[in-house]
């Protein structure tokens, strides 16, 4: 795949999918934007060096005014939203409080970033958004209701605007991990058989095929990238 020359964002580049993915951008000859919210990401951030990786702070991408400060660069070929959230709950233990943050920051985010991707693209390009298996799967969301809903609002997302941009040459994918096989999650599950689990370098590279160039006919897909689990 080559991305030589061409602007790509990342929102949530610095976590461990997002760093991978970047990786692999980086390698392709990708020039990447990268919001983040922490000063900690940023310093940890293993790209930061790199003289085609431009981070920007950005305290909120449920905002749209900040969103716009993410694409206010140059032409887009590519938006990567892997930016969101995670918390557990059962609908009788989460409040309102509690759904709207789920909803905030994984589909209004990744809504609000699909918007300003399409605006800011000149003749084509691709979105790939992060949804999860609940969004295809509703029972596995069960104890996770409020992040199931707001990531089938991601999958319902992604399929209707394939179908608004495919006219102007944008295809919009998404894909839908299971847990994957990171430091947090391991630490998280410690007695999990985490040989079943997704790469997060296996998951990049469905999610880095959907953003190129080599993507010619795929739009509206919500891929499962579940491993072997």
């Amino acid at each position: 795949m080559d991305f030589s020359g061409k602007h790509v964002v990342v929102t949530g580049g610095t976590g461990a999918l997002g760093t991978a993915a970047v990786g692999g951008l980086l390698t392709a000859g990708a020039r990447c934007t990268v919001p983040y919210q922490h000063e900690a990401e940023a310093q940890r951030f293993p790209h930061a060096g790199d003289p085609n990786v431009t981070l920007i702070a950005v305290a909120d991408l449920a905002d749209e005014a900040m969103v716009a400060k993410v694409y206010a660069g140059p032409t887009l070929w590519a938006s990567i939203h892997i930016a969101g959230g995670f918390a557990a709950g059962k609908v009788k233990d989460t409040g309102q409080a509690a759904l709207m943050a789920q909803i905030d920051s994984n589909l209004v985010s990744c809504f609000l970033c699909c918007r300003a991707a399409v605006n800011a693209m000149r003749g084509g390009g691709r979105i790939v958004n992060v949804a999860a298996r609940p969004a295809l799967e509703w029972r596995s969301g069960a104890g996770m209701t409020a992040y199931a809903v707001s990531k089938a609002g991601v999958a319902a997302l992604t399929v209707a605007l394939a179908e608004e941009v495919a006219a102007d040459g944008i295809l919009v994918n998404a894909v839908a991990p299971s847990i994957m096989d990171t430091v947090a999650n391991r630490q998280a599950m410690p007695k999990a058989d985490f040989d079943q689990w997704p790469k997060v370098e296996e998951v990049a590279a469905t999610i880095l095929f959907l953003a190129s160039p080599d993507n010619k006919v795929s739009r509206g897909a919500i891929v499962p990238v579940y491993g072997k689990s």
